[in-house]
């Protein structure tokens, strides 16, 4: 059952990120709340299940079936952006995930430490496991990214002390192939979608969002986060469909918002290697993002990434959608984050540049700077090549941007 800690969380989260002042935060606390308690009336248990036998994952990245538990994106690019020197001690790795990319940074250059950041129970326990084979290189923190600068600080790291950083703002696969998890629509498992998992009992999961909001607070949701177009529709048929049994599962959940459409639109919309995917994938997203408070994180992570950076610290940043990318470009343009996102962001880009020049008018901008900190690495934002796509399809929409700090 959710307790009263609750609610100071859903109202911030609400009215941050969502804007939505026309809620009654009071009220959407008392839904909460009974929603929590049907749902609980009902059997859900998988709240509080059992977490992976985290203490039985191999060392490697490598499943006992042969499998990878996850394929790093963009491994070569993200190596070479980050290129770590001799002399060159420290990196942060904030989504750690498998350990992919930074196995691959300790083979470049095995004298660094890298500080494996992770908010997933389950990756830190594989960063606590590979600690064992790299002792001296590789300090697990278990935390998110909001928690990034008191767990740096903590493990003995000062601002201006970092070579380089990496953030991965995607989800792992461990993630999305585990169904306890509630990440996929196409496993049947509970309608969880929290990345800490049970780390804060108190923290709501999706089946807790989609079972207590309204039908205006979810159809903001699916718009705000999975720039969804049918939002009013799929939030109505959730509404219709919770009023006959609470909506406790995944596939439970795919099912509603595909029964919102016809049968021809099941799979009509395309990714981007023109696949067909499922019509509740934008909703599944947006409600991850909505319990994770993704956006929210992944701009205080840039923030505390820039903190803890020396100059000519190289920050890359991986996103994996265009609410990501956004935040992530118009961070290393110095475009304000409070700017209505329609705006054509190379306008802004000229605004900031302006801004800049009034400012320093002694200092003439140079190619490829967009602010007094940050200068690119690449000119273009970088994809991934056409064999990592066939090896990896889940990073097809990743992109990267890099820049060295100023």
């Amino acid at each position: 059952m959710l307790s009263q800690r609750l609610r100071p969380f859903y109202k911030s989260l609400v009215l941050r990120n969502l804007k939505l002042n026309s809620i009654d935060v009071a009220a959407l606390a008392r839904r909460i709340h009974s929603s929590a308690k049907k749902l609980s009336d009902c059997g859900l248990k998988e709240q509080t299940i059992q977490k992976c036998e985290t203490e039985e994952l191999p060392q490697s990245m490598e499943k006992h079936d042969g499998g990878r538990l996850h394929i790093p994106v963009m491994l070569e690019e993200v190596v070479n952006c980050l290129s770590p020197q001799p002399g060159q001690q420290h990196f942060l790795d904030m989504t750690f995930g498998a350990g992919g990319h930074t196995t691959a940074l300790l083979e470049k250059a095995s004298n660094i430490t890298i500080y494996a950041l992770d908010r997933d129970p389950t990756a830190y326990n594989i960063a606590q496991q590979l600690s064992e084979s790299y002792p001296k290189q590789i300090r697990a923190l278990l935390g998110q990214f909001s928690q990034s600068e008191s767990l740096l600080i903590s493990a003995g790291l000062e601002p201006g002390t970092l070579d380089g950083v990496l953030l991965d703002a995607g989800c792992s696969s461990m993630q999305f192939d585990t169904p306890e998890r509630g990440f996929s629509l196409q496993k049947d498992g509970p309608l969880d979608m929290r990345m800490d998992w049970d780390r804060y009992p108190d923290m709501p999961t999706a089946a807790d969002v989609v079972n207590a909001l309204d039908q205006q607070a979810l159809a903001s949701i699916l718009r705000t986060y999975g720039e969804e177009r049918h939002a009013k529709k799929i939030a109505s048929a959730i509404v219709q469909a919770r009023s006959i049994y609470p909506i406790t599962r995944t596939q439970q959940l795919a099912s509603i918002v595909a029964g919102a459409f016809p049968a021809s639109a099941l799979y009509a919309r395309k990714d981007l290697l023109q696949r067909p995917t499922h019509v509740a994938t934008k909703t599944f997203q947006a409600l991850r993002i909505f319990v994770n408070n993704e956006l929210h994180e992944l701009l205080i992570g840039l923030k505390t990434a820039e903190k803890f950076l020396k100059p000519g610290g190289r920050l890359v940043a991986l996103s994996f959608h265009s609410l990501e990318d956004r935040i992530i470009k118009r961070f290393f343009h110095g475009i304000d984050m409070t700017e209505k996102y329609n705006l054509g962001a190379k306008q802004k880009i000229r605004q900031a540049l302006k801004n800049c020049s009034e400012e320093e008018d002694t200092e003439e901008i140079t190619p490829g700077k967009s602010n007094s900190k940050w200068i690119f690495i690449q000119k273009k934002v970088l994809t991934p090549q056409a064999k990592d796509i066939q090896t990896n399809p889940r990073g097809r929409s990743a992109k990267l941007r890099a820049a060295i700090k100023l």
